[in-house]
């Protein structure tokens, strides 16, 4: 009877969550068994779309965590997110945007006193380590957040289902399709917007791709939208109609020239990379991006500040006033409060001296308030910081902290990473292009595109992250946490590191921070649409040794490198076309291992002034730099890989006339190396 009236409660409870506007969680934690037959006992009493998130669906609606974001712009009604043996925070909170007024988010854990300790599956994403690990300090920050939220329902086996007494809430009033106030002002403007682009960035349920749909409707001329995935634009075609035609990014770069209209609407600006949004908006009078400010969609406050920035009159607006669901919303602020979203007043900043400290995660299971500082710090300065960095800073292995702090303030925050350590034997399989382990980004590229097969075998800390608050930059902080950073790293490091993006100005403060350039790579990013650069300060003298060694390679192969990269780098070419003994290496790494083309340019290079054989494949592609496609069909090759292939079997023919003896050893120890492996 019990149970009855539970379940009774629970409607009721639905039905005023309704009327009122709002969302809620509801926690069930205990044996997966239990768990289960509970969801399918409610999904029976609450009709609705119940869409299962997790990798092993109960219910006919599913999705893979890793999917979630396809579905962002869709309005669902009650969902389950499976977190029973992992928990994917960015899917998590993707989830809860998906879901309209009346909805219950059911989150299935395990037993809540054995949750913190048990491995979590989606730290193999993130942590860099070969197991899951467990993840106590987010664990408990979520369990702190629930048990602080008297809105939550939180249902643990073995003990009854108890609704709580939730406080009334005043009657919602949902949108009837006519714009809110907000939207009307910005939709006003946007009409009368001559030529440009304009961003509307906003927390989820604000109505912007309801604006955009209404922009499109409004319009006198003609518009096209395009997004990450069509599945997403549900609501801007709504509210669009008949004047709704969407082109997939690729679809419309690939034919740009084809496509002609008054406005280009680009919903969820900021999931789309940087290079593809340049030249979407360079070919239309008129654009609207739209974004979030939460992160698991790209940093709308980063997104604003690194691309919007470098816009010619760009015209930005924010909507605040929530939509979809009723202002205070339950399951928005538990997930604001888990995941940090609520975003920094950045416009005010104590302009006092300045501290040095190093930020220890906390002994106890629950971050310190400074961590948390930290992060939203971060969160506001980069691009791309999500959730899932959030993650890694509370539990992964290996992570520094140091921050800059004014009063009582964080003002700066530098965010470091253990790399390298590898035995010998492992760096020299990463050299060869046999292994790729996790994590490692700067120790791996160093063995893998550098010129020591032994380069992983140094210990580093790299600079995963660095950020100084806005109205504090330019006064040399960063570059003091860098200092302090370098006095203060553990004896056995023998690098500090940092993987950029490729500009001028990020360069100059790198470099003014001591740093040295080591390594371009000859491929744009897709997020940011600069070359990916690599940079080492040594701090011991193995770090010295190698950094030296690799800005003399550097030093020796831009020649080659240069014609590659479309943008000048700051390195002095020594100019030196004699093979050496680490050519010889590098090229047998080449013809009988699997390292990349990039990674050897110059010692191909060298190669080809070294021998008058015809080498069809390695002169046309390295020397003359055709394409893949134009040389495949030269050379009648079926694609990329047999192209590749061609290009080793001309290397080892020309190392053997060259030296067959020589060719034969280095042959022989790769092959060990690969059979060892």
């Amino acid at each position: 009877m019990a149970r009855i009236d539970a379940m009774e409660q629970l409607r009721h409870a639905t039905v005023t969550m309704a009327e009122a506007g709002i969302r809620r969680m509801m926690i069930l934690t205990g044996e997966s068994a239990w768990s289960s037959q509970q969801v399918q006992a409610i999904a029976r009493q609450l009709p609705g779309d119940w869409l299962w998130v997790g990798a092993a669906p109960e219910l006919p609606l599913h999705c893979v965590t890793s999917a979630m974001r396809t579905l962002l712009g869709r309005e669902l009604l009650h969902a389950v997110f499976d977190a029973r043996e992992g928990l994917d925070a960015e899917a998590l909170a993707a989830l809860a945007g998906t879901l309209k007024a009346g909805s219950w988010l059911v989150l299935l854990a395990p037993a809540w006193h054995d949750w913190p300790m048990q491995p979590d599956g989606d730290s193999s994403r993130w942590s860099e380590q070969p197991e899951a690990i467990s993840t106590p300090h987010f664990i408990a920050h979520l369990q702190r957040c629930i048990h602080a939220d008297s809105e939550c329902l939180l249902w643990q086996q073995h003990q009854p289902l108890r609704v709580p007494e939730f406080m009334p809430r005043p009657l919602w009033h949902p949108a009837c399709g006519a714009p809110f106030a907000e939207q009307a002002t910005i939709l006003d403007e946007l009409l009368q917007l001559p030529a440009g682009v304009a961003v509307v960035t906003a927390p989820r349920g604000r109505g912007k791709s309801a604006l955009a749909g209404m922009l499109l409707r409004c319009i006198s001329g003609t518009g096209l939208v395009t997004a990450p995935g069509k599945a997403a634009t549900d609501v801007l075609a709504a509210h669009a109609g008949e004047r709704f035609t969407f082109i997939a990014p690729d679809a419309l770069l690939a034919r740009i020239a084809a496509f002609q209209a008054d406005w280009l609407i680009i919903d969820e600006a900021a999931a789309l990379p940087a290079p593809q949004l340049r030249q979407l908006i360079a070919h239309f009078p008129k654009v609207l991006l739209t974004t979030t400010v939460q992160g698991y969609e790209g940093t709308g406050r980063g997104f604003v500040l690194k691309f919007c920035a470098g816009l010619e009159a760009l015209r930005r607006f924010t909507l605040s006033t929530p939509i979809r669901w009723a202002l205070n919303d339950p399951l928005e602020k538990l997930i604001d409060s888990v995941l940090l979203f609520d975003e920094p007043d950045v416009t005010t900043a104590p302009h006092g001296e300045v501290s040095l400290h190093i930020i220890e995660r906390s002994r106890e299971e629950e971050p310190s308030g400074q961590l948390q500082e930290m992060y939203r710090l971060l969160s506001g300065a980069h691009y791309r910081t999500s959730p899932l960095d959030w993650r890694r800073m509370l539990d992964a292995p290996g992570q520094h902290f140091f921050a800059a702090t004014s009063g009582s303030q964080i003002i700066g925050a530098t965010w470091l990473v253990e790399e390298g350590g590898l035995d010998e034997r492992l760096s020299r399989a990463v050299w060869a292009g046999f292994r790729r382990p996790r994590g490692n980004l700067v120790a791996q590229s160093l063995a893998a595109h550098g010129g020591s097969p032994l380069a992983a075998t140094l210990k580093g800390l790299r600079v995963s992250r660095i950020a100084v608050h806005p109205l504090r930059q330019r006064q040399q902080i960063g570059r003091q946490m860098i200092a302090r950073v370098k006095t203060r790293a553990p004896q056995a490091v023998d690098y500090l590191s940092v993987s950029f993006g490729f500009t001028d100005e990020l360069w100059r403060f790198w470099e003014d921070c001591g740093f040295v350039l080591v390594r371009v790579g000859s491929h744009r990013e897709a997020s940011s649409g600069c070359y990916t650069a690599m940079a080492l300060l040594p701090l011991t003298g193995q770090g010295q040794a190698l950094t030296d060694h690799e800005r003399q390679r550097l030093e020796r192969d831009i020649t080659w490198l240069q014609p590659w990269i479309d943008c000048p780098l700051p390195v002095i070419a020594r100019q030196n076309a004699t093979l050496n003994g680490d050519d010889w290496q590098e090229l047998a790494g080449f013809a009988f291992g699997y390292r990349p083309q990039e990674a050897c340019l110059g010692s191909l290079n060298r190669l080809l002034l070294s021998s008058d054989l015809p080498l069809s494949a390695l002169r046309g592609r390295v020397q003359q730099r055709l394409s893949v496609e134009s040389l495949c069909q030269q050379l009648r090759l079926s694609g990329r890989k047999a192209l590749l292939s061609v290009m080793r079997q001309e290397v080892q023919k020309t190392l053997e006339k060259l030296d067959e003896q020589r060719c034969a050893a280095l042959k022989n120890a790769l092959v060990q190396l690969q059979r060892c492996d």
